[in-house]
C-alpha cells in the first residue's frame, strides 16, 4: 500500500522537518538538500531595517504568516503583522493605515503577477490608499504568491531571495532588478504586460 506522508508546515523548521519525512519515506537522506538550501539563506544585516507588510490576501485583507515573517527577518527587515510559525492573520484596512509600513508586498495565495495586478483595485480604490508611505515613496511591490510566497518547499529559498531583492530595490533602487517582471514588480497602475 502506498505510504501517505502528511505535510502541514507552519515555520521554516517545519519545512525542513517535512523534507526529512519525505526523505525517510523514500529511503533518502534529505540532509544534503537541506544544507544546500540553508546555505543560500544567510541572514542579511542592514544599517536600516525597514518595516514590511506582506499581504497574502486582498479582500478581505490577510497578512502573510507562518514562515514568511522568518524570511522577512532573515532578509533584514521587520514584519509589522505576521508572527513566525503562526497562521496568517486577518487585518483591517485601518490596521494597515495605522502601521503604515515602509514597504508593502502584495503576494496573494494562488495568484501570479498578472492576476495580482488585475485585483489591485481592491486596494487602490480604498480611502487613503495614496496616503500610505509605501505608495507615496514607490515601495509598493507585487510578487508571485502562487509559485513562491505560498509554497513550503524548496522555493522558500527563492522567496527569501525575492524579499531581499525587493528590500534592496526599495532602499537603494538597485539589486535584483533583473528579476522584476518575472517574480516580482514595483506596482504601477499601468505596469507593462499587466493589462
Amino acid at each position: 500500500a502506498p505510504q501517505v506522508v502528511a505535510l502541514n508546515p507552519a515555520s521554516l523548521a517545519d519545512i525542513w522537518d517535512d523534507f526529512r519525512r519525505v526523505g525517510e519515506a523514500v529511503g533518502v537522506s534529505a540532509e544534503p538538500l537541506i544544507c544546500r538550501l540553508k546555505s543560500r539563506m544567510i541572514p542579511v544585516r542592514r544599517d536600516v531595517r525597514p518595516t514590511i507588510a506582506c499581504i497574502e490576501w486582498i479582500e478581505p485583507l490577510m497578512a502573510a504568516g507562518n514562515w514568511t515573517p522568518e524570511l522577512i527577518e532573515l532578509a533584514g527587515a521587520i514584519d509589522v503583522f505576521g508572527k513566525p510559525g503562526v497562521h496568517s492573520p486577518w487585518i483591517t484596512w485601518e490596521d494597515l493605515l495605522a502601521r503604515d509600513p515602509d514597504i508593502i508586498i502584495v503576494a496573494p495565495c494562488g495568484f501570479d503577477l498578472k492576476r495580482t495586478h488585475s485585483e489591485m483595485h481592491w486596494l487602490t480604490e480604498r480611502p487613503d490608499f495614496a496616503s500610505l508611505k509605501a505608495v507615496r515613496t514607490g515601495r509598493l511591490f507585487l510578487a508571485d504568491g502562487n509559485q513562491y510566497f505560498n509554497r513550503p518547499g524548496p522555493r522558500v529559498v527563492e522567496t527569501f531571495e525575492i524579499i531581499g531583492q525587493i528590500i534592496d530595490s526599495a532602499l537603494n533602487g538597485a539589486g535584483g532588478m533583473d528579476c522584476e517582471g518575472e517574480t516580482w514588480s514595483i506596482y504601477s497602475r499601468k505596469a507593462p504586460g499587466y493589462g
